[in-house]
């Protein structure tokens, strides 16, 4: 048997060891230390404001734990299962270093509203490190977007060739969705920024306390206004995952399309060796090993958010144990996704090369300018609709004799309709198919390069 713990004089006998290991969650909740530490040094001197312990008890915990933050640091205080959890362990190292009064630090606190206290105060820390790796990974979009406003590529719907497009265009997609990741990870924040500290184990405590002092040394903006929604919420840690995931999403499928652009059959881009592996026995093959493994750990971060869904969909007021499977998969998933930002942002700014030559011969090989000869005859006057079919029969007969769209004579366009005149040729140039979509928002070169500066704006403003 394992040693009796500290917590409880409640048992006769001590857990067994299998059960001890099991139940211990030292080895991954560690990763809190440093917060659990700093909001305990809130409570001690909260403790002190409110007249609970003395002024010199409360120098003497905050004291303490601040040594043992420095012991952390340094490699000195390294905890094992017998500690069960960072939080016991932190008391038991003040205790040991101060004597009793570090026996007062669990005043007016239950380890319901400390574990709630801690997963805030990392969470928080963590979001704001992720919306810098998120303003990286967009300025380095924004870098490759300004020197390629006019590069042509495909552009694509059903994966079927379907309207050249300026690449910066494409690339600026993503500035956008990611745009929306930074912001959604603001608006979890807010969320995530509350205080349970004071909630106790669920009703609250009988001391004096001041939870509103609490939140202002911990930089809370608001705190939890029940005690029992306090200690077992987790719809931050919810919808932070949600907002991890859809970060991944993204991700995913920019290196879905990389992959492709990177294969024998597209050729738009060429990876270089800094960012891509070989194989072991084709001595031929460059892999997109990156963008591979940013897709599969997409997977992982989605199992964490249903994993979360799963512990949270039928738990009972208040705290249940269930909730201590909340972290790994917390703390897995910002790991995860740092990674995957960093390594795509490397990937972008130094793995790989657009192949020009080849962009712009693709978008020369298709019927991708067909809308434009609709929109032509249009523009003079036939019905959209009465345009569209004539301009399906040419695409048909085209392809029946092996032509593209530019390759008909003039003679074989006005046999199709007298509205066509020379400058049909001009009309549905790959160039000017992309420059003429000059509506708000659309790939034309000149709002594209308005989109850019005004991109540049936001996040010179948002930083």
């Amino acid at each position: 048997m394992t040693e009796k713990p500290t917590w409880s004089q409640r048992f006769e006998t001590s857990l067994h060891p299998a059960i001890a290991r099991f139940n211990a969650s030292i080895s991954f909740d560690i990763e809190l230390i440093e917060y659990d530490i700093t909001g305990s040094q809130a409570h001690a001197q909260m403790l002190a404001h409110t007249g609970i312990i003395s002024p010199e008890e409360g120098e003497q915990l905050v004291t303490g734990l601040e040594k043992i933050r420095q012991e952390y640091r340094q490699g000195q205080f390294q905890p094992g299962i017998d500690a069960e959890d960072v939080h016991f362990a932190v008391e038991k190292r003040l205790t040991e270093m101060v004597g009793d009064v570090g026996k007062k630090l669990h005043t007016a606190r239950s380890r319901n509203d400390q574990v709630g206290t801690d997963t805030r105060l990392y969470l928080r820390d963590q979001i704001q490190q992720i919306r810098q790796y998120l303003r990286e990974f967009q300025t380095v979009l924004l870098e490759i977007a300004e020197k390629n406003v006019e590069t042509l590529i495909p552009g694509y719907t059903h994966l079927q060739r379907a309207q050249p497009l300026s690449l910066a265009h494409h690339l600026l997609a993503y500035f956008q969705m990611s745009q929306r990741d930074w912001e959604r990870l603001g608006d979890v924040y807010k969320r995530v920024n509350i205080s349970p500290l004071g909630c106790g184990a669920l009703a609250g405590t009988t001391f004096p306390i001041d939870r509103h002092y609490t939140a202002s040394l911990l930089h809370f903006d608001n705190i939890y206004a029940n005690s029992l929604d306090g200690v077992s919420d987790r719809d931050f840690a919810i919808e932070f995952l949600c907002a991890a995931s859809m970060i991944m999403v993204h991700l995913s499928r920019l290196s879905e399309e990389v992959i492709l652009w990177a294969s024998e059959e597209f050729r738009f881009v060429t990876l270089k060796d800094s960012c891509a592996t070989g194989s072991s026995i084709m001595p031929q093959k460059k892999n997109p090993d990156v963008p591979e493994l940013v897709r599969g750990k997409t997977g992982r971060v989605f199992g964490h958010l249903q994993a979360m869904l799963v512990i949270m969909k039928g738990l009972p007021l208040a705290y249940n144990k269930d909730l201590q499977e909340d972290k790994e998969g917390i703390f897995d998933t910002v790991k995860t996704v740092k990674a995957c930002l960093e390594a795509m942002t490397i990937l972008l700014r130094e793995g790989l090369e657009f192949r020009n030559q080849r962009l712009a011969q693709a978008v020369t090989e298709d019927f991708s300018n067909a809308t434009d000869v609709a929109d032509y005859l249009a523009a003079r006057g036939v019905p959209f609709r009465e345009a569209y079919n004539l301009v399906g029969k040419v695409v048909k007969t085209s392809i029946a004799a092996g032509k593209l769209l530019k390759d008909l004579k003039l003679e074989e366009w006005q046999q199709i309709h007298p509205a066509f005149a020379a400058d049909i040729y001009e009309a549905i140039s790959p160039r000017q198919v992309v420059a003429a979509r000059n509506s708000y928002g659309g790939t034309g070169f000149a709002q594209v390069k308005q989109a850019i500066v005004a991109a540049r704006t936001q996040i010179r403003a948002e930083y």
